[in-house]
């Protein structure tokens, strides 16, 4: 046990029954689930503009999207993280690659918005599990002294998965459409392909997933218990402060990602195809340009953010990163072009309180639960993070239109002053849960 204890890979601590290879393939999951959770969204505006020619405040079908999509990762979510503790990590993982795959496959074959509410929605399904789980495995398979550098290196990885997705997927529409020819029918045509090629390496993704995934279950030796049971142990976890900070810090930065990948892409291609003069297709691999910049921000400062939440106090952390998140969140407001080079400045500016939102939440919530129901907890956490993707993107969305185009992020802004304000209220009540009640692993 002594030397099982003091394995380490990358300068990771691993948990006990955890190799080498599963910690990598945490990682292609990082990699692969942002890719696809960051596509579909991003490229919504291609099928929006192009497939349905939609008219009028784009910005409200888009929140009408995100939150029909919210609704079921309410839903679900909590029940993803309740199975995942009761069945294992790696079924819930295989699940929500296959839905995603399958919600991809059918997206552009929607005749209508309401047709595209139903596929968003099963998509969202596999969104849950997908986003319940990265939190989970990343805390799962390394030792409490490594959960910050890990969480980082799955922001790494994630934001990698982020670029690949908005500096390459979203292009291959306009590859496509270029060499199928002009009208209608080509742009249709080289959205179905698009979408069925992304959705191929998905489904192949969830069959990698079933085979490096670890085959344990953290908190072996505990009682099963119902699924319920678990449900409200995790959103009784909230009386503690850290805890509630954690889940407020979801609320933000979930909905944080969730504005650059729909709203950001939707600001720039409505601006481009109007006042720019665009096609809908050059337009999103404009849009792409702007997104990347952000994505790649976010991927260089995913380790920073994972070090420096090594070496100060976890409830510190998401403090700073959620006063960054809301300060570049806020200086949308001074944008008028997003295609200037002030926009780039600013996509920087958001990369960064993006992905400090997203590192810090995660390890402040392991350091507060028992391994028993961390899956749960995440589930719940995660909810947080569905119900404020929810209500900003519903608001953001309708005076995205009304307003001005920087309005979701406004809207992310003052919520990320809130969540501070918060956690400068708690902070020095927040007291860690000690490492030796940990559970050992067991195998399912």
């Amino acid at each position: 046990m002594a030397a099982s204890s003091q394995r380490r890979f990358i300068g990771l601590h691993l948990a006990d029954g955890i190799r080498p290879g599963n910690l990598v393939a945490s990682m292609v999951m990082a990699f692969a689930a942002t890719m696809i959770i960051t596509f579909l969204p991003a490229a919504q505006p291609f099928i929006l503009l192009g497939v349905l020619d939609g008219e009028g405040n784009q910005g409200g079908v888009v929140g009408l999207l995100a939150a029909a999509a919210e609704i079921a990762m309410i839903v679900s979510l909590p029940w993803y993280g309740a199975l995942a503790d009761r069945f294992g990590r790696r079924p819930v993982v295989v699940a929500g690659f296959t839905l995603c795959g399958l919600g991809t496959a059918l997206f552009p074959f929607a005749g209508d918005v309401a047709v595209l509410v139903a596929v968003r929605v099963l998509f969202a399904f596999g969104v849950a599990a997908l986003s319940g789980m990265l939190a989970t495995v990343a805390i799962d398979y390394v030792r409490d002294r490594s959960r910050s550098k890990s969480y980082g290196l799955v922001g790494l990885f994630s934001g990698l998965g982020a670029m690949v997705a908005v500096l390459g997927l979203v292009r291959i529409p306009a590859t496509l459409e270029a060499s199928l020819g002009d009208g209608k029918a080509a742009t249709v045509a080289a959205a179905r392909y698009s979408f069925l090629i992304v959705a191929a390496v998905v489904l192949v993704v969830a069959a990698l997933m079933w085979f490096s995934l670890s085959g344990v279950r953290v908190g072996g030796g505990v009682e099963r218990v119902p699924l319920t049971r678990l449900i409200r142990e995790g959103v009784a976890l909230a009386r503690d402060p850290g805890v509630a900070l954690s889940y407020a810090a979801s609320f933000v930065a979930r909905a944080d990602l969730s504005v650059v990948a729909a709203f950001m892409p939707l600001w720039v291609v409505y601006h481009a195809s109007g006042e720019g003069g665009l096609t809908t297709a050059q337009a999103l691999a404009r849009a792409g340009i702007v997104v990347g910049i952000a994505q790649t921000t976010a991927t260089l400062g995913a380790p920073l953010f994972g070090w420096l939440g090594d070496r100060m106090r976890r409830q510190d952390a998401v403090v700073l990163a959620q006063a960054v998140a809301a300060a570049a969140y806020l200086s949308t407001l001074l944008i008028d072009d997003p295609l200037g080079s002030g926009m780039m400045i600013v996509a920087v500016l958001v990369g960064l309180g993006e992905i400090a939102a997203i590192v810090t939440a995660g390890p402040l919530l392991a350091q507060q639960v028992p391994p028993a129901v961390r899956a749960s907890a995440y589930g719940v956490q995660t909810v947080c993070g569905a119900v404020g993707i929810f209500v900003i993107s519903t608001v953001g969305g309708v005076l995205f239109g009304e307003w001005r185009p920087a309005a979701p992020f406004a809207v992310a802004g003052v919520a990320g002053l809130l969540v501070v304000a918060f956690g400068l209220a708690v902070r020095r009540r927040v007291i860690p849960l000690p490492e030796e009640r940990a559970a050992v692993p067991s195998p399912i």
